[in-house]
C-alpha cells in the first residue's frame, strides 16, 4: 500500500473493513516469533512529560502490544524536574535503549541538586515535549529503523487530539488541575484515558469523569495498583476471617510533604523560562504571574494545581482500604493542622474521616496524618515493625476490637497483633513476578484491546477520590467538623466550603 492510500485510511477504518475486504493476519499467528503486529498494537500518547511522563512513557515503550505515538507538553525542554537518584532518568533511558547507547543523550545529564526543605534533596533531570519525543524516536530506531521519527510532539493537548485521528489512547501525566479537563477533552474525542492519580483535583471532577466515562463507553482508569495486589487481598481474607475482630479504626500516615506548604503566594513575578507556554500550564486554574515557587513538582502545595500529601498518596492507600473495608464515601470529616494559609496546604496535619456502617459492616473512623504526624505507637510490637513508626517512614495500621493489622503504606509486610500462626504472611518470591503490581497499566491496555475494565477505573476510584478530596477541603477549612451529603455532594454545616467542591475553570480552558 502507497503512503498516500495509508493516510486516507486509518487502522480503525483498515480494521472494520477486513472482514468485508481483506484480513491483517498477525506475524504471531504466521509463525514469526516476538512479533506484534500493527493491527494488534494499542496507539497511545503521553501528555506531561515531567519525571512521571517520561517514566511511565518508558515503561509503555517496552510493551510490544503498544505503540507510542505523539507526546505532548507545553513546556518544550528543562532539566530541572525530580528524579529520584542523580541522573535517575537518563540512566533508565540508556537501560531501555540497550547496548550501544551507553553514552546517548550526553545533553540530558543532570546538572545538579535541587533542595524543597530541609532534607529533601533531589537531582535535576531533563523533561519536556522534545526530550520525550527524542527518546521515544530513538527507542523505535533502536529497535526497527535508524532513521526512525515517527513520534509527533506537541504544545497543546487540543492541537493534538485534533490531529492524531487514528489514536487509540491517551496517558496523562501533568500536574493535578489538568487531569480532569485533560480526561473529558480525550475522552468525548472517543479515546481511551490512562491518568496519574490522583484521579481529579476537586470532588466534583471526580465525579464528572467518572460520567463522561460511562456516556462515552470509553475505558478509562488511573495507575494505582493496590486494589489488585496480593497484600490488599491478604488483608482483607484475614478481616473477613476475624483476625482483629471488628475494625472500627484505620490509621493512614504519611511523612509527606517534601516539598514547600504553609506559605503565601510569592509578590514577585519572576520572567518566564524560555520554552514554557506559561498561561498553558495554568489552564483552568485562576491566571497570575509566573513565579519559580509553583514548579516544576512544588506545585502539588498549592491548592489551585494540587492536592497535597493526601492527594499525592491517599489514592493509592485509599483505594487499598476501600477495597478491603468495602467503604463508602464519608458521612463527616475533620482536620486539625499546623498553620493555616489561604493559598497553600499546612505543613502537617491530621484529618478524620467516619464512614457509615454498609453490609453488616460497623462503622470506620479513618485518621490520616502527614508532615510528621504519628499515630499513637501500639505496645509490644517486633523491632522490624517498630521501624514503622521512625521518622520519615508510612503506614497504616486497621485496629479491631481483639488486635490491628500493621502493613507498609500500601499494604506490605503485613503483621497480625496478638501474634498467630492463622494469619502469617508467606515470604515473597525473589523470582515470581507479580502482574498485579503493574495492574494499573496491564488492565488499561488489556481493556483497550476489549477485556475487562480496570479495577482501578473511574467509576470505582470516584468516591475514593471524594473520601481523599474531602479530606483535603477540611485541610483547607481546619478546625471545623463538616457535615457530608454523598447525595448531593455538599458540605451541609458549613457553606464557605462548599464554593472548593466544583470550583468553575478560567473560560477559555473550560470543557
Amino acid at each position: 500500500m502507497s503512503s498516500s492510500n495509508k493516510s486516507s485510511l486509518s487502522r480503525r477504518e483498515l480494521l472494520a473493513a477486513g472482514s468485508a475486504a481483506f484480513m491483517i493476519v498477525p506475524r504471531h499467528v504466521l509463525g514469526g516469533a516476538g512479533y506484534t503486529a500493527p493491527s494488534d498494537k494499542v496507539t497511545i500518547a503521553t501528555i506531561g512529560m515531567g519525571r512521571q511522563g517520561m517514566a511511565i512513557t518508558m515503561e509503555l515503550l517496552t510493551r510490544p502490544d503498544v505503540q507510542v505515538v505523539a507526546v505532548c507538553d507545553c513546556n518544550s525542554f528543562a532539566k530541572n524536574y525530580i528524579e529520584y537518584g542523580e541522573n535517575a532518568l537518563l540512566i533508565e533511558e540508556r537501560k531501555l535503549l540497550g547496548p550501544g547507547y551507553e553514552k546517548w543523550g550526553e545533553d540530558l545529564a543532570s546538572p545538579g541538586f535541587i533542595e524543597f526543605n530541609h532534607g529533601s534533596r533531589f537531582s535535576m533531570g531533563a523533561g519536556g515535549r522534545e526530550t520525550g519525543q527524542v527518546l521515544v524516536n530513538a527507542f523505535y530506531a533502536s529497535q526497527k529503523s535508524k532513521d526512525y521519527k515517527g513520534c509527533n510532539a506537541y504544545r497543546d493537548y487540543r492541537e493534538l487530539l485534533e490531529k492524531e485521528k487514528d489514536l487509540d489512547a491517551v496517558y496523562i501525566a501533568t500536574p493535578d488541575h489538568w487531569h480532569a479537563a485533560m480526561s473529558i477533552a480525550a475522552m468525548r474525542k472517543k479515546k481511551n484515558v490512562l491518568c496519574q492519580k490522583p484521579m481529579t483535583r476537586t470532588i466534583g471532577e471526580a465525579h464528572r469523569v467518572a460520567q463522561v466515562a460511562k456516556e462515552m463507553g470509553v475505558v478509562a482508569s488511573i495507575t494505582v495498583n493496590n486494589p489488585s495486589t496480593a497484600e490488599t487481598q491478604t488483608i482483607a481474607d484475614w478481616i473477613k476471617a476475624g483476625a482483629i475482630g471488628t475494625v472500627r479504626e484505620v490509621h493512614n500516615w504519611s511523612s509527606r510533604p517534601f516539598w514547600a506548604q504553609g506559605m503565601l503566594r510569592p509578590a514577585q513575578a519572576e520572567p518566564i523560562p524560555e520554552g514554557l507556554d506559561w498561561d498553558l500550564w495554568l489552564g483552568p486554574a485562576e491566571a497570575r504571574p509566573y513565579n519559580h515557587a509553583y514548579l516544576p513538582f512544588v506545585w502539588r502545595g498549592w491548592y489551585d494545581f494540587g492536592c497535597g500529601s493526601f492527594g499525592d498518596m491517599g489514592c493509592y492507600s485509599f483505594a487499598g482500604v476501600f477495597k478491603i473495608l468495602d467503604l463508602t464515601p464519608p458521612v463527616a470529616a475533620e482536620a486539625t493542622s499546623s498553620e493555616s494559609f489561604e493559598e497553600t496546604f499546612p505543613k502537617a496535619s491530621l484529618v478524620r474521616l467516619d464512614f457509615p456502617e454498609h453490609n453488616g459492616r460497623a462503622p470506620v473512623q479513618m485518621t490520616w496524618y502527614d508532615g510528621g504526624l504519628m499515630p499513637k505507637r501500639p505496645a509490644g510490637l517486633k523491632p522490624e515493625d517498630e521501624k514503622s513508626f521512625q521518622k520519615n517512614n508510612e503506614g497504616v495500621m486497621y485496629v479491631g476490637d481483639k488486635g490491628i493489622i500493621l502493613a507498609g503504606f500500601n499494604g506490605d509486610h503485613a503483621r497480625v497483633y496478638p501474634e498467630s500462626s492463622s494469619f502469617v504472611t508467606p515470604p515473597p518470591n525473589p523470582h515470581a513476578y507479580d502482574e498485579r503490581h503493574d495492574a494499573g497499566v496491564l488492565q488499561f491496555i488489556a481493556a483497550c484491546k476489549g477485556g475487562p475494565a480496570p479495577l482501578a477505573n473511574f467509576e470505582t476510584q470516584a468516591p475514593v477520590s471524594e473520601a481523599f478530596l474531602l479530606g483535603c477541603l477540611t485541610q483547607r477549612l481546619p478546625w471545623t467538623r463538616f457535615q457530608w451529603d454523598t447525595t448531593a455532594k455538599r458540605v451541609t454545616n458549613n457553606e464557605a466550603a462548599n464554593k472548593f467542591i466544583d470550583p468553575p475553570y478560567r473560560k477559555e480552558y473550560a470543557v
